[in-house]
């Protein structure tokens, strides 16, 4: 099973890495695929109500809204989906839209990131150090 797994999770990097030099086609095709997949369930769950029985109550659509809002909940998907955690990160933080901001605070915040990658990089560079000491202590 390690392996099947493995095996497509390769050829999926090596197309993902193939279309990200497309952008224009790969949004295409993942626009069309995801349409296409969710007219699947669609027409699915339309044809299981239709069998009847306990699938007619399962997908009768005012009960369909009432189970699925309680898993996106349950599972954290229905805040993140419909709005995203971005915005809910900016709320809290009382943050303004990326719109509303202008183009030096943007800047600030771009220069902000650049600093906390280089002070990570330093601090990778002082435990490398620090490893080869206790490795040179240690021998």
């Amino acid at each position: 099973m390690k392996k099947i797994i493995h095996f497509f999770d390769k050829i999926e990097d090596r197309v993902r890495g193939e279309l990200s030099l497309y952008p224009i086609i790969y949004a295409f095709i993942g626009g069309v695929c995801v349409v296409l997949f969710w007219r699947g369930v669609w027409h699915t769950a339309d044809i299981l109500m239709q069998q009847g029985g306990v699938w007619a109550i399962v997908f009768y659509e005012p009960y369909t809204v009432v189970w699925t809002t309680a898993v996106m909940l349950l599972t954290g998907l229905f805040v993140s989906f419909f709005i995203g955690e971005r915005i809910v990160i900016s709320g809290l933080k009382h943050d303004k839209k990326i719109f509303e901001k202008t183009a030096a605070e943007v800047a600030e915040e771009e220069g902000e990131i650049v600093g906390a990658i280089m002070h990570i990089k330093v601090i990778e560079k002082e435990l490398e150090e620090l490893k080869n000491k206790i490795d040179q202590i240690v021998k």
